[in-house]
């Protein structure tokens, strides 16, 4: 059973792993260092110990205690309780889904154990924006892909609001990093994708079409503000366009994930 400890100053150094989760950049950091990640609500906590990550610690309100209480039983991780108004102090923010939890992160595995199996894949290039990569984690859980690649400049999937927006997706879906960028498109080709690139370029074809008839598929999808770099929307096999009303030329990225994930699952 978790060590449960009360807690009233807000400046204990036990707290350490909790503190200014507004700040981005030294989140990165601080997380980076520490190799942890930390996960937000009941459902969030929940799924992440579900999937099998190792909790550092948890933070919660006195009112939380019970309905996580299997959560914490097996576990020999502090809990730390404290009132929701000192909560606020410690993070920067209203705690309002009560609980969070300081998480060991695993190393990465290497895209070809990813792929392994996979018929679906979403290959993500420079999207940084975490509530972005969340919100395609989601769909392509929902609507059953199975593994996301990312480049290497991606958004952080295990950073606390991306996983929020995924409601724990990053956990059920398997994902990493392509470690060699130039040769990312390629590589699924050689191993049995076929690679489709959401872009406007001139010769894409509407998304429908791209993927007919496909059994290995890897929907790729750029940045928020330029789309694909100009490598990657050439070296795909195939380049595909979200056909809609005349006068708006995109989507934002996550709604064109899912619109694209939609149409590709039921090729």
């Amino acid at each position: 059973m978790a060590e449960i400890v009360e807690i009233a100053d807000p400046t204990d150094p036990r707290l350490a792993d909790y503190r200014d989760l507004r700040d981005v950049q030294l989140r990165k950091t601080l997380e980076a260092e520490h190799g942890l990640f930390l996960a937000e609500g009941e459902k969030v906590v929940r799924r992440a110990i579900e999937a099998g990550h190792t909790p550092r610690s948890f933070l919660m309100a006195p009112r939380w205690l019970e309905g996580l209480a299997d959560v914490l039983e097996p576990t020999s991780a502090p809990c730390y309780v404290v009132a929701e108004s000192l909560a606020e102090q410690v993070t920067g923010f209203h705690v309002h889904r009560g609980a969070l939890a300081s998480l060991e992160r695993r190393p990465l595995p290497s895209v070809a154990e990813v792929i392994d199996g996979a018929r679906s894949v979403l290959v993500l290039e420079d999207i940084v924006d975490h509530t972005n990569v969340g919100a395609i984690f989601r769909s392509g859980a929902a609507l059953g892909f199975d593994a996301v690649l990312l480049a290497p400049r991606c958004a952080d999937p295990l950073y606390r609001r991306s996983i929020k927006v995924a409601m724990g997706a990053v956990f059920s879906v398997p994902w990493t990093r392509v470690r060699d960028w130039d040769d990312a498109l390629p590589g699924l080709s050689r191993a049995g994708f076929t690679t489709v690139a959401l872009t406007l370029a001139d010769d894409a074809v509407a998304i429908e079409d791209a993927v007919a008839g496909l059994d290995r598929v890897a929907l790729v999808l750029g940045s928020e503000g330029h789309g694909l770099s100009s490598r990657w929307e050439q070296a795909a096999d195939r380049r595909a366009i979200i056909a809609m009303r005349a006068g708006i030329d995109s989507l934002n990225v996550g709604a064109a994930a899912a619109v694209a994930c939609y149409i590709t699952a039921r090729r």
